[in-house]
């Protein structure tokens, strides 16, 4: 194993690709680190990443979806494909790093060398989602992982946040209506590519895969109807399907150009966060200077509105 002590993103990437999982720990702790660590990361993986496929899965709390991921690694493993799982966790109100649930759950697949899992915190996010996710997934793409799993912490309506970052969406729910009914007022029934009905030994399966079937034949015609797998992953049951599903959506939207289209918004949105995030940044760096100070005493004085002295700041 290389020692590299602080060796740049550049070295640390080559090591990463050989097999160093240290290498490839310290460049998933540069891009949530963010700054000039983040984007020494991103200049190195953006020009070769863009070979794995990205799949999000989302759903309220407690409807199973770390197990179901750990499931579905299994299946993933057994046909071969190397996997690179990204479990957004609930940040630690002591040391706002991830609480490390989800990775507890899946250490089934610690002593793997083609399973990487990565918990992230959320860092108060409100969509559930690390801001540092897009460069997580595209590290792990830039290492070789031929499938990224991006598995949400589930915080209810704004967690629609997920199926910008994702080629493929699953949506799990289980069965009653209370979640199916809590994904409809999310959004998350817009955005599904799939939907899984977890924990389907219990009862009212039947009634929420016909409500979910109906909601579905209330959608805007699509190409590609989501189908709805039945899934009980603490025994394994129904996870096959689902990676089968998995697949044929892959190749459905890579024929139909879909999955480029999705892949062209996707980096136009983090091109603007990135943009905006530099904004401001530069904004707070203005903030600090005599002109800030200057424009705010006009504006307060009512000498100059708010407008005009913005303009002028930005010049």
């Amino acid at each position: 194993m290389t020692t590299l002590g602080d060796a740049d993103a550049a070295a640390l990437l080559a090591a990463a690709r050989s097999g160093d999982r240290s290498a490839l720990a310290r460049l998933l702790s540069k891009v949530e680190r963010g700054g000039d660590d983040a984007r020494s990361v991103s200049e190195v993986t953006h020009a070769i990443a863009g070979a794995a496929t990205t799949i999000g899965i989302t759903g309220a709390p407690g409807a199973g979806k770390s197990t179901l991921t750990s499931a579905l690694v299994r299946e993933m493993r057994a046909s071969e494909a190397s996997v690179g799982v990204l479990a957004i966790d609930p940040s630690s109100p002591f040391t706002g790093g991830a609480i490390l649930g989800d990775r507890v759950r899946m250490d089934e697949h610690a002593l793997d060398d083609d399973v990487f899992i990565r918990s992230m915190a959320t860092r108060g996010h409100l969509g559930g989602l690390s801001v540092a996710v897009p460069d997580a997934a595209r590290v792990l793409d830039a290492v070789g992982m031929q499938w990224v799993v991006i598995e949400t912490v589930g915080v209810g309506q704004v967690e629609v946040e997920i199926a910008g970052e994702a080629d493929t969406t699953v949506v799990v729910v289980n069965p009653g209506w209370g979640d199916t009914v809590q994904a409809n007022k999310a959004g998350l029934m817009e955005i599904a590519d799939i939907f899984v009905v977890n924990k389907a030994d219990r009862a009212g399966v039947e009634e929420t895969v016909a409500d979910i079937e109906r909601m579905l034949s209330l959608r805007t015609a699509s190409p590609w109807r989501p189908p709805v797998i039945q899934t009980v992953a603490t025994e394994g049951r129904g996870t096959s399907e689902l990676w089968s599903a998995l697949q044929r959506h892959r190749d459905w939207s890579v024929e139909s150009g879909e999955f480029e289209r999705r892949r062209a918004l996707r980096l136009d949105q983090e091109l603007r966060r990135v943009v905006n995030s530099l904004m401001t940044a530069k904004i707070e760096d203005l903030a600090a200077g005599d002109a800030w100070r200057t424009a705010r005493n006009d504006v307060a004085s009512r000498e100059v509105d708010p407008w005009t002295a913005a303009h002028r700041l930005l010049g």
